[in-house]
């Protein structure tokens, strides 16, 4: 891919539209972790040292086009100052180096695309710099319609993403396993296809791997499980068989009766499952095949926990897993990549997450990035922009 990075700007003096992503996790008006902002400094430092002058440009839940003082950004100043060591001014009438404007999906236009939006935003600045792949799945305004209106580039963010996820899903080091889990197979079954092409192995956990077991008249008793799902499960399976991409299935698992925290639990093998009892976790067996058959490959890359993590000691799977990979990767002995919010979450509660080469910011993204689709926001940084002047001309 080519395209342009805030390097290949002259920001000296210039008014920089910064699409970037504060929609973070927030609990009684604090934000409860700051790694999207912290992965934002480098670019901030960058345009903050270059003398531009910066509107920073975010959504924050789904306010659906209505002004929401439950929503609004003006919370976030004085975390950013926090984390980046430099006061963030708020609101239309802020003057300085860096200005956080309120809540882009305040306005109907931002969601729908609205070229009139788009061109408001565009009259704001000079150049238009893209720092939010999480995003970047989504054809708005902010993400899209402005790239096309104002010289257009990446941020060091976006543009981390995009090299990493090229590098390592595009021409891996080989063996190449997934590790894909979830709960279901009908919302990542264009995933599951394209992976097939694409790596060596392909692990199955969490929910989306009864529906395979039972797609195989493996009896999961009342495990979760998408039964109207079984016959695409199956030319899964014998689509791996043809590709070459040799599909793994937990064995045995943790079982019980309801997922509740400490609950009364058995480990048995997969098809010897009690009654009444539901599989909400990979089990020592599996745990100890999947990580011989993982110790030889060079690339992992991850996308759903193997069980239900959230809850233990349903996390023991997820858990020993991500330790094992975190320990290949730290030893040099594979390179491991992971996304979705799930994923990450439950990568920090097993404590690997700066173990892994790479842990994308991204969820829906990263999601459709694997599944081989065009996002339309990166897209849009790979066509020229538009001269400044025409833009506000043309509005007028």
């Amino acid at each position: 891919m080519t395209f342009k990075t805030l390097r290949d700007f002259d920001l000296q003096g210039k008014r920089v539209l910064l699409r970037v992503d504060l929609n973070v996790p927030v609990q009684n008006g604090k934000v409860t972790d700051t790694t999207r902002i912290d992965r934002l400094k480098p670019t901030i430092d960058y345009l903050v040292a270059q003398g531009a002058k910066t509107l920073i440009l975010s959504h924050f839940g789904r306010p659906k086009g209505i002004s929401d003082p439950a929503l609004s950004l003006s919370f976030l100043p004085e975390t950013l100052k926090l984390q980046w060591g430099i006061d963030v001014a708020f609101g239309e009438e802020a003057n300085g180096p860096l200005t956080l404007l309120e809540n882009l999906r305040f306005h109907k236009g931002e969601e729908s695309n609205d070229p009139a939006f788009a061109q408001t935003l565009a009259q704001k600045g000079d150049i238009y710099i893209n720092d939010a792949f999480s995003v970047s799945h989504r054809a708005h305004a902010s993400t899209e319609g402005l790239a096309h209106l104002l010289p257009a580039g990446a941020g060091f963010l976006m543009e981390e993403e995009l090299n990493t996820l090229n590098t390592m899903l595009e021409n891996p080091k080989r063996p190449l396993a997934a590790i894909v889990g979830g709960t279901k197979i009908s919302t990542k079954l264009a995933l599951l296809e394209n992976l097939l092409e694409k790596t060596d192995m392909l692990v199955l956990g969490g929910g989306m791997a009864n529906t395979f077991l039972y797609a195989q008249n493996t009896d999961i008793k009342a495990s979760i499980c998408e039964k109207d799902m079984a016959e695409q499960a199956r030319k899964i399976i014998e689509k791996a068989k043809c590709s070459g991409c040799e599909l793994l299935l937990p064995v045995d698992g943790l079982a019980a009766i309801a997922l509740k925290e400490n609950i009364d639990h058995v480990t048995c093998d997969i098809g010897n499952l009690p009654d009444d009892h539901m599989i909400l976790d990979i089990g020592p067996k599996s745990v100890e095949i999947l990580q011989h058959r993982l110790q030889d490959c060079k690339t992992i890359i991850w996308n759903g926990p193997v069980g239900a993590f959230e809850i233990e000691p349903f996390d023991t799977g997820t858990t020993a897993l991500a330790r094992f990979v975190a320990t290949l990767t730290k030893q040099g002995k594979v390179q491991a990549i992971a996304g979705g919010g799930d994923t990450v979450a439950a990568l920090e509660k097993a404590g690997v997450t700066s173990d892994f080469t790479y842990i994308s910011t991204a969820g829906g993204a990263f999601l459709e990035w694997m599944e081989g689709k065009t996002l339309p926001g990166v897209a849009a940084l790979l066509s020229p922009g538009h001269d400044t002047n025409s833009i506000r001309q043309g509005c007028c």
